[in-house]
Protein backbone atom coordinates (compact mmCIF):
# COMPACT_ATOMS: atom_id res chain seq x y z
CA UNK A 1 0.00 0.00 0.00
CA UNK A 2 1.27 3.39 -1.00
CA UNK A 3 1.63 6.10 1.74
CA UNK A 4 -0.77 9.16 1.91
CA UNK A 5 0.50 12.12 1.70
CA UNK A 6 -0.44 14.48 4.25
CA UNK A 7 -0.93 18.49 4.44
CA UNK A 8 -1.63 20.66 7.55
CA UNK A 9 -3.12 24.26 6.40
CA UNK A 10 -5.43 27.17 7.42
CA UNK A 11 -9.04 26.75 6.23
CA UNK A 12 -9.76 29.88 4.21
CA UNK A 13 -13.21 29.60 2.82
CA UNK A 14 -15.75 26.94 3.18
CA UNK A 15 -16.43 26.58 -0.75
CA UNK A 16 -19.91 24.72 -1.04
CA UNK A 17 -21.07 22.18 0.65
CA UNK A 18 -19.18 19.41 2.43
CA UNK A 19 -15.91 21.28 1.15
CA UNK A 20 -13.32 23.44 2.14
CA UNK A 21 -10.69 25.35 0.92
CA UNK A 22 -6.60 24.74 2.77
CA UNK A 23 -3.96 26.78 2.19
CA UNK A 24 -1.15 25.01 2.93
CA UNK A 25 2.32 26.92 3.57
CA UNK A 26 5.69 25.73 3.26
CA UNK A 27 9.33 27.36 3.11
CA UNK A 28 11.98 26.68 0.61
CA UNK A 29 15.42 27.96 -0.06
CA UNK A 30 15.49 30.48 -3.01
CA UNK A 31 18.16 28.42 -5.17
CA UNK A 32 20.38 31.95 -6.21
CA UNK A 33 19.75 34.18 -3.28
CA UNK A 34 19.92 31.15 -0.83
CA UNK A 35 16.91 33.07 1.54
CA UNK A 36 14.18 30.98 3.07
CA UNK A 37 11.04 31.97 1.20
CA UNK A 38 7.15 30.90 1.37
CA UNK A 39 5.37 29.14 -0.82
CA UNK A 40 1.44 28.74 -0.67
CA UNK A 41 -0.65 26.16 -2.18
CA UNK A 42 -4.60 25.83 -2.43
CA UNK A 43 -6.34 22.78 -2.19
CA UNK A 44 -9.95 21.30 -1.75
CA UNK A 45 -10.53 18.95 1.43
CA UNK A 46 -13.62 17.07 1.53
CA UNK A 47 -15.11 17.52 4.97
CA UNK A 48 -18.42 15.11 5.32
CA UNK A 49 -19.64 16.52 8.73
CA UNK A 50 -19.31 20.50 7.47
CA UNK A 51 -17.40 20.59 10.49
CA UNK A 52 -14.70 23.00 9.89
CA UNK A 53 -14.72 27.03 9.72
CA UNK A 54 -12.69 29.65 8.34
CA UNK A 55 -9.84 29.98 10.49
CA UNK A 56 -8.94 26.80 11.38
CA UNK A 57 -6.08 24.86 11.06
CA UNK A 58 -6.63 21.16 9.89
CA UNK A 59 -4.78 17.98 9.36
CA UNK A 60 -5.91 16.61 5.79
CA UNK A 61 -4.89 13.25 3.77
CA UNK A 62 -4.77 12.29 0.48
CA UNK A 63 -7.52 9.46 -1.04
CA UNK A 64 -9.02 8.78 -4.18
CA UNK A 65 -10.27 11.83 -6.47
CA UNK A 66 -13.88 12.79 -5.52
CA UNK A 67 -13.80 15.76 -8.00
CA UNK A 68 -12.53 17.39 -10.51
CA UNK A 69 -9.76 19.40 -8.02
CA UNK A 70 -10.26 17.55 -4.68
CA UNK A 71 -8.73 14.69 -3.97
CA UNK A 72 -8.18 15.15 0.09
CA UNK A 73 -10.15 13.86 2.97
CA UNK A 74 -10.58 15.99 6.13
CA UNK A 75 -8.29 13.87 8.83
CA UNK A 76 -8.47 16.03 12.04
CA UNK A 77 -9.29 19.72 12.77
CA UNK A 78 -5.89 20.28 14.97
CA UNK A 79 -6.73 24.30 15.93
CA UNK A 80 -9.97 26.13 16.36
CA UNK A 81 -9.77 29.22 14.40
CA UNK A 82 -10.64 32.93 15.61
CA UNK A 83 -13.75 33.92 14.48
Amino acid sequence: MALKREIQGVVVQKAGDKTATVLVERRVMHPKYRKIVKRFKKYLVHDEANESKAGDVVLAVECRPLSKRKSFRLKEIVAAGVE
